[in-house]
């Protein structure tokens, strides 16, 4: 199954998250501290993080800015961990580049199903796919969720690569802001034009001469050109 980080500095919780997720088959290693967190990532290199936002030492935001800006852990998923679930809240934290988003007090079972749906969208079985994707000057590693642009590698996060991934596999058919936010994010809620606009526009910035591949169809989303050469420069 996979590897998880707990960073919780509440015991009992940290106790009982660890239990459930070895009971599923996972692999859990766990810290009280966000710096003992950060340690542990860049170490163990797990599939999900498992974050408090309210920790002793420095704050759950600061350890995702860390994880998500190391190029190392772009293969990491985060879910934030949080008593706090205001929109502006769950927005600041997907700007950071958090995978999902789980209000206190939640349901075991129900962050246990979350997790499984992130590994399986990090790691999709496609029987019968093409692994190595080649469209204009973008090329693709699906297994390695490895991109270059024109000869040099470029470094995405998680989050991005399925984004990148998930407007190709849909390429000219326009995706809705509140569809991408489902599909990607597996989430539902009323904050999809902050999320997914910030997301696409780093997604673009980091594509560099492939940027203009993804295109802005005005009020409704986004929409990956059918050919390279449709594509506005």
């Amino acid at each position: 199954m996979a590897k998880i980080v707990v960073v919780e500095d509440e015991k009992d919780l940290q106790d009982l998250l660890t239990y459930n997720l070895e009971q599923a088959g996972h692999t859990v290693v766990a810290a009280d501290r966000g710096a003992e967190g950060v340690r542990l990532v860049r170490e163990q290199r797990p599939d999900v993080v498992l974050l408090d936002l309210m920790l002793p030492d420095i704050s759950g935001t600061e350890v995702c800015r860390t994880i998500k800006n190391d190029p190392s852990c772009r293969r990491t998923a985060v879910v934030m961990l949080t008593a706090r679930g205001e929109e502006v809240d769950r927005v600041v934290g997907f700007e950071l580049g958090a995978d999902d988003y789980v209000v206190k007090p939640f349901s075991v079972r129900e962050l246990l199903l979350r997790v499984q749906a992130i590994l399986r969208r990090s790691h999709p079985a496609e029987p019968g796919s093409d692994e190595l994707i080649e469209f204009g000057v973008l090329k693709v590693d699906r297994q390695a969720h490895r991109v270059w642009v024109s000869g040099e590698e470029i470094e995405l996060t998680a989050l991005e690569f399925r984004l990148l991934m998930t407007l190709y596999e849909r390429k000219n058919r326009v995706q809705t802001r509140s569809a991408l936010l489902d599909d990607v994010w597996g989430i539902q809620a009323d904050i999809t034009t902050r999320t997914v606009d910030t997301h696409v526009k780093r997604l673009r910035e980091k594509l560099l001469g492939a940027r203009n591949y993804v295109e802005t169809v005005r009020g409704v989303g986004y929409r990956f050109c059918g050919s390279p050469d449709e594509a506005v420069a």
